[in-house]
């Protein structure tokens, strides 16, 4: 997929069949202030696609503007083949849950479910079947005849999905699905949402800044910075080969060192050195904390500094170093070797490092 310079590419394999969401050059400004840079993006059907990023990123106004609720600037949205920009949502097979869930308070659970369906005049059998189904797989049974006021936060969602599911939309649009809830039902209902996405086969597309939810729930990441997609792939991908610094410090915790690369070697300011092609110029090496290595546990032919062991915190399945380097900045590093941590004391001098096939040189821009 081949887009101008002025176009954001998100890139992903060809797949054996068309997209079921196509979106091509498309932006949304408001006077002066670009929401949404022009973009190109491609969902499949049956994905579970993640639009990640930080607060004002503009990833609330690209999903409304997949769902009809904004309209674009430029560009266009097709789903399913059918080019649906101008068209209003309720023209289009998309539904979408919004943050506030936006349940009648006065119905219950099942009124709520059925109201869409009773809207567009199905026949009553019908609407009796379909609500039973979707109640069933939201697990809302023992609920069904009570108000939105006697819910928990998580059953609450679950009739918010339940109620846009029913309507069997070609792609459910989430807007901060999981916000709301705490940290414990956050991860109940991401569990909720692997299942009845496995179990309906559907497309869901859904908004999100925490990188912990996108990983966990998304087999397909956009990520979102300023406006533009900076770097779309799979989980493993947006995290093991972040293509810019903002990608490999937001998504996830990372170590950021700054150095040089001349005559095809990078030197590290905090020392070290190593072989790497390509210009010279400015560089930052991005390594994971649990790819580095720490004392006697140093790989052969690994990138080595020196520090000062700064703190260790035991977390559980693995303890938590720090280590200073000299003239400043740190090292954060995750070892599973939980002996070491009895054999270290802070400000015991360490060597750190890293083996090349684990660490990204980028571009320091």
């Amino acid at each position: 997929m081949t887009a101008s310079a002025a176009t954001a590419v998100a890139s992903r394999p060809q797949a054996d069949r068309p997209p079921l969401v196509r979106l091509r050059g498309l932006t949304k400004s408001y006077g002066s202030m670009v929401a949404v840079k022009p973009l190109d993006l491609d969902i499949q059907s049956g994905d579970f696609y993640a639009l990640l990023g930080p607060s004002g990123c503009g990833k609330t106004t690209l999903l409304r503007m997949i769902g009809g609720f904004t309209e674009p600037t430029a560009g266009t949205v097709e789903i399913d083949g059918v080019d649906v920009t101008r068209m209003g949502p309720e023209r289009r097979p998309t539904n979408m849950v919004f943050q506030g869930y936006g349940l009648f308070p006065h119905m219950t659970v099942r009124q709520n479910i059925a109201y869409g369906l009773k809207l567009a005049k199905l026949p009553a059998a019908e609407v009796e079947t379909r609500v039973k189904e979707i109640i069933g797989l939201v697990r809302l049974e023992q609920l069904a005849e009570r108000r939105p006021d006697g819910l928990s936060g998580g059953q609450a969602q679950r009739v918010a999905l339940a109620r846009a599911l029913v309507m069997r939309p070609r792609v459910l649009l989430l807007d901060e699905p999981l916000a709301a809830l705490d940290l414990q039902l956050r991860k109940a209902m991401q569990e909720e949402l692997r299942r009845i996405h496995r179990s309906i086969g559907g497309t869901f597309v859904f908004v999100t800044h925490d990188q912990g939810e996108a990983m966990a729930l998304a087999n397909r990441i956009a990520v979102m910075d300023a406006g533009a997609c900076v770097q779309e792939g799979g989980p493993e991908e947006i995290y093991g080969a972040p293509r810019t610094r903002f990608i490999s410090t937001f998504i996830g915790e990372a170590n950021v060192l700054p150095g040089r690369r001349q005559g095809g070697r990078v030197t590290l300011e905090a020392g070290g050195s190593f072989a790497d092609a390509g210009a010279d110029e400015a560089v930052v090496v991005v390594v994971r904390p649990e790819a580095m290595a720490l004392g006697g546990n140093l790989p052969q032919g690994a990138v080595k500094l020196t520090g000062r062991l700064a703190d260790s915190v035991f977390l559980g399945p693995y303890v938590r170093y720090r280590v200073e380097l000299p003239g400043g900045g740190e090292i954060i590093l995750h070892s599973q070797d939980f002996a070491l941590r009895h054999r270290l004391a802070v400000d015991d001098t360490v060597e750190v490092g890293w083996t090349t096939d684990v660490q990204r040189v980028l571009a320091d821009r």
